[in-house]
């Protein structure tokens, strides 16, 4: 394998991440428990520690929790991916008015993939701001990875009914469900057979620290082997309570072979955003 690819790794502004990181310390009502963060580094060591990775690509995943903030946090994704070219220029929105706007604007500076926060944005998807959104980003095939299950705790738009709605009205959006869709994992891979341009990304599950709160069950392994050319790797890097390579550990636990994990931690993603081949 020539490295991995992580749909799911978090770089933002430095005072945003500063207070992302107070609400972990704090073990905020979203969380509940102690957090520590393993990779609390200066926005270029963390970019370093990546690449000593193996990651040949990654995103910046960033999200607003209110108005106002979404078009300001894809002005600074764009210089970020400007100057880490391993980044995938990543984006993100909220329902409120002009929304349209500045995704399509954000879609024509190249944006690749968006972040999509149902629980800490706390909207719906179906929300009428977002019709132009979802409908430009299913017309022009650029993915949204969204945390849309309801872990840790439930949100008021969580889970698969909201995104199954969506769905039903635009099937070709190339939702990306964070997190398997933890903990609703069966009715989440319900949607992944439905519509084939739904994926799911790994994000902290199946490590011993999401194990003990909502563990996958084992009886959705073989699903989890059919969906192999849909299951992308994520890690939430920085903000892991364990070392980055857990992820890997609990994915190769799994035993569904070697052709598997290479499409989960490269080959898929590599499809999906169309980058260069070995």
């Amino acid at each position: 394998m020539p490295g991995l690819i992580d749909v799911h790794t978090h770089f933002m502004p430095e005072r945003v991440l500063d207070k992302v990181w107070a609400y972990f310390d704090a073990a905020g009502p979203l969380i509940g428990e102690p957090w520590p963060i393993t990779y609390r580094y200066e926005e270029e060591r963390r970019s370093a520690v990546l690449r000593a990775f193996g990651v040949r690509a990654h995103t910046a995943m960033l999200y607003p929790h209110k108005a106002s903030m979404a078009a300001w946090l894809n002005g600074w994704a764009a210089d970020f991916a400007a100057r880490e070219p391993r980044c995938l220029h990543t984006a993100t929105f909220f329902p409120e008015d002009g929304v349209g706007a500045y995704v399509r604007e954000a879609v024509e500076r190249g944006a690749r993939v968006f972040k999509a926060h149902l629980q800490v944005g706390a909207y719906d998807p179906n929300d009428p701001l977002l019709d132009p959104v979802w409908g430009l980003l299913s017309d022009a095939g650029v993915p949204v990875v969204t945390h849309c299950g309801s872990g840790p705790v439930p949100g008021a738009h969580t889970g698969p009914e909201p995104i199954g709605r969506l769905l039903a009205r635009h099937p070709r959006l190339r939702i990306v469900v964070a997190h398997l869709g933890m903990p609703e994992y069966t009715e989440f891979l319900d949607l992944a057979d439905r519509y084939p341009e739904v994926r799911l990304d790994t994000t902290m599950a199946l490590t011993d620290f999401s194990e003990r709160r909502a563990p996958f069950p084992r009886s959705e392994l073989p699903r989890l082997a059919a969906l192999g050319d849909r299951i992308l790797l994520g890690s939430d890097f920085p903000n892991i309570p364990y070392p980055y390579r857990h992820q890997l550990d609990a994915l190769e636990a799994l035993g569904l072979g070697d052709d598997w994990l290479r499409a989960v931690c490269h080959d898929n993603a590599r499809a999906l955003f169309g980058l260069p081949g070995e």
